[in-house]
């Protein structure tokens, strides 16, 4: 069921679920997250079974602060506290040591826990609600509400879309970021970019004061994390990305007899074929990152089964854009 996040009878009615060992589904300004109580294993093998998601692929905690991180975390090194101060709360998780003996499940049995403060004031308010419950709540592991390895959630109506009228989904309206966290890895001597957001190499090496490595530099040592399989963010239609003048010539290759594909382009192409979707891709990285996953959503909502998609330009201002999407080519 969908209830209003800014309702203090549905935040409760979530925290009672979430301190039973259920689930709830909760705004972040990234996407929709898929919420259980991170400290119990039991809460969070519920997640795993509700998405499909191999249970060693770990999941991200969300704590309400920076304070809060210290429940999950064995340290915080130097180079996260910057990262925390210049982002938290915001879209950017921080792999850190873990606790040994908590949040095993949700860490996917790893030494290193993924933690994040989200901006969303749902999300906040419903994390300091949990906190200050008797007993308290202290950290959501919350992954995408979806299906795993599909299309991630940034309206509440996608989530119900996916998990039906069973689960609670608190209604925060839609995701204003769009596109999940950057991760960076701070366990070791250097950090490390698992994955891009919409927050770039530059400003992320700003507040940590030194290059970030790549995981390319850690071979088969980098730790797993959520969002970097190679095949993610599928819609039902197989998703092709193609330069410009590329989409152009299939099309024009096509004619009329073009079968039902819809295109996301930031150039204007030509078509006779009207069973052609084209929707316009924002020439603003973060704009497109925020309609992203809506605009995947909305065409398997129109049933076609291709999806064209104009390859972003090159420049870290789109590294988050350009990862989704490649992921998300990788499944089909």
């Amino acid at each position: 069921m969908r209830r209003d996040a800014t309702d203090p009878a549905a935040l409760q009615e979530a925290v009672r679920t979430l301190q039973a060992g259920g689930l709830v589904a909760f705004p972040t300004e990234t996407v929709y997250g898929l919420g259980a109580d991170a400290a119990s294993d039991t809460a969070v093998a519920g997640i795993f079974a509700a998405k499909g998601r191999p249970a060693d692929h770990p999941l991200i905690v969300h704590v309400a602060d920076a304070a809060g991180a210290e429940r999950f975390a064995a340290a915080v090194p130097p180079v996260a506290r910057r990262l925390m101060d210049a982002f938290w709360p915001g879209p950017l998780t921080l792999i850190l040591p873990r606790l040994p003996g908590v949040a095993t499940a949700a860490a996917g049995g790893q030494g290193s826990i993924g933690v994040r403060c989200p901006a969303h004031p749902g999300a906040q308010a419903l994390l300091r609600a949990c906190a200050q419950a008797t007993p308290p709540v202290h950290g959501l592991a919350g992954p995408s509400a979806n299906r795993f390895g599909r299309v991630s959630p940034t309206s509440a109506a996608h989530v119900a879309g996916e998990f039906g009228p069973g689960l609670l989904v608190l209604d925060g309206g839609a995701c204003a970021v769009g596109i999940e966290s950057a991760i960076v890895d701070c366990t070791r001597e250097r950090p490390v970019l698992l994955r891009p957001g919409v927050l770039t190499p530059a400003q992320l090496e700003a507040a940590c004061g030194e290059p970030l490595a790549g995981p390319q530099d850690l071979g088969q040592a980098a730790p797993r994390a959520s969002g970097t399989l190679e095949a993610h963010y599928a819609p039902r239609a197989k998703v092709r990305l193609m330069p410009v003048g590329q989409l152009q010539s299939a099309l024009d290759v096509l004619g009329v007899e073009a079968p039902p594909l819809a295109i996301w382009s930031r150039a204007v192409l030509r078509t006779p074929a009207g069973q052609v979707l084209r929707r316009r891709m924002p020439d603003d990285a973060r704009e497109a990152a925020r309609l992203l996953f809506a605009v995947l959503r909305e065409f398997d909502d129109q049933g076609v089964s291709l999806i064209w998609v104009e390859t972003p330009p090159p420049g870290p201002d789109w590294d988050g854009v350009r990862d989704r999407l490649q992921r998300a080519a990788a499944a089909g």
